[in-house]
């Protein structure tokens, strides 16, 4: 019984900012998360091309001949550019991969805080193994692991913060993402300043502490997060009594995600190909000073930021009048968004050809709002929306599944990236935006269908909750 009233006092807390002390826990966890994981994500192309790469460096990773030859079996032969690309986007989609695998372990054996836990110190020991060139692949093979355990656990834990039908969960996602762009503002200006200015392995040294950081905050907020679901045969027995509805939205949250990734390669080209592109066409001086080409990375998530609170706003504002629109309604509007922001990518190209002159940084300001107001309507709806509808015992392996997008996206990114070389900046980025196109244009075929299925007038959207 005492539990009980301890569930329904943790239910209607509401100490942060009206929402329970646990997502405050949780959303400053994953601050320092994000903040290791994309300080490591800003310096990897450029360590890669500028140095790890290179004759001189290359032979002394572990493995890495076997590693390459894999690689270029399916590719061809590749360039230390071209190759640090295809590095970076199967790293990055196979950090949103490992989260399935991290969902199981944690729904059918060890429990969520058990593998949160574990994936932090995995994740501390790579980045600190990434002051060592030898440890190179050993170093992100613990990163993906970790991020693995870490990531769609304590995503879930949010969800489970709220009961079914708490008003509140609308804006947690929101709320939670805000959290995750604080730390990506933080992380170039710490992170890639470091790792340009004072050498690759400081900088990868802030991410690790950063880590070390997060894994503190979490086990210090664990008296304010929600109780452990049932798992091993009792979380097998709830899969299987699953409704024929819970399994619709399964299949269909299910056949969204290569749209979902398509839509934003234009986004998630950012901390790949978009570097080396920026850093080749930017004027990159300005009032005298050289600024660092990660910083474009902090513009990033200013911008992200920034569209977030704008569009929270917007629709608020929007509520008072009109009626709400649903989330897929969102979704396909904020991919009209992202695919005019690569648009805009190669307008700034083909004027740097045009003008023989490099482009202005406004055209990255430009490109940064547009394509983060598309996002702010897609990735943190989407993932509230997954959450939602999450069966309890198993939404870590929901959860799993929804991250397959940005997999799927990253590895796309990967194969665009390697066009950089071989096209011009203005069809470079002309592909990105034909590919969005498309799946853009899909989300509005599909929008009031899908709309319909996954969100009944007798329930309550995210949108409106």
């Amino acid at each position: 019984m005492s539990v009980q009233i301890e569930e329904r006092v943790r239910l209607a807390d509401r100490a942060f900012f009206g929402h329970p002390r646990g997502l405050g826990w949780l959303s400053f966890t994953e601050v320092w998360e994000r903040f290791s994981y994309y300080g490591m994500q800003t310096l990897l192309v450029l360590y890669m091309t500028h140095q790890l790469l290179l004759p001189g460096h290359v032979e002394h990773i572990a493995g890495f001949a076997v590693f390459r030859h894999i690689i270029e079996s399916v590719t061809g032969p590749l360039s230390p550019q071209a190759l640090g690309s295809q590095i970076f986007g199967l790293y990055a989609g196979l950090v949103w991969f490992t989260p399935i695998l991290g969902g199981l372990l944690a729904d059918r054996l060890t429990g969520r805080t058990f593998a949160i836990v574990g994936g932090a110190i995995l994740m501390v020991i790579g980045h600190f193994l990434m002051a060592f060139e030898q440890c190179f692949l050993i170093a992100l093979t613990c990163l993906l692991i970790g991020v693995g355990c870490f990531k769609g656990n304590l995503a879930s834990q949010v969800g489970s913060l709220y009961a079914p039908g708490d008003s509140r969960a609308a804006s947690a996602f929101q709320i939670y993402y805000l959290g995750i762009q604080i730390a990506v503002i933080i992380t170039p200006l710490v992170c890639g300043t470091l790792g340009e200015v004072y050498g690759w392995h400081w900088g990868f040294g802030a991410a690790g502490v950063g880590m070390l950081v997060g894994l503190t905050i979490y086990l210090r907020g664990r008296r304010w997060l929600p109780p452990e679901p049932p798992r091993g045969k009792a979380a097998r027995t709830s899969a299987l009594v699953m409704t024929p509805r819970d399994w619709r939205n399964l299949a269909i949250m299910i056949a969204l995600l290569p749209v979902l990734a398509a839509v934003q390669c234009g986004a998630n080209q950012v901390a790949n190909a978009y570097v080396i592109w920026g850093e080749a066409t930017y004027q990159l001086h300005v009032f005298g000073l050289t600024v660092p080409v990660t910083w474009l990375q902090a513009l990033d998530a200013i911008g992200t930021s920034s569209s977030i609170l704008l569009t929270l706003l917007f629709w608020r504002l929007w509520a008072t009048r009109l009626k709400e629109p649903d989330e897929m309604t969102k979704i396909a509007i904020g991919g009209v968004l992202l695919t005019l922001g690569p648009l805009i990518l190669a307008a700034a190209s083909w004027q740097a050809a045009a003008s023989g002159h490099r482009a202005s940084l406004a055209w990255g300001v430009a490109f940064e709002f547009v394509l983060n107001l598309g996002f702010a309507n897609v990735a943190p709806i989407a993932l509230g929306l997954y959450s939602r509808l999450a069966p309890r015992p198993i939404a870590s392996t929901i959860l799993g599944v929804f991250y397959l997008q940005i997999f799927f996206g990253n590895v796309l990114v990967g194969w665009l990236g390697r066009f950089l070389e071989k096209m011009s900046g203005e069809n470079f980025w002309l592909l990105h935006a034909a590919v969005a196109g498309a799946a853009a244009l899909i989300l509005v075929l599909v929008r009031a269908p899908v709309a319909r299925r996954l969100a009944p007038a007798s329930e309550h959207s995210i949108a409106n909750a």
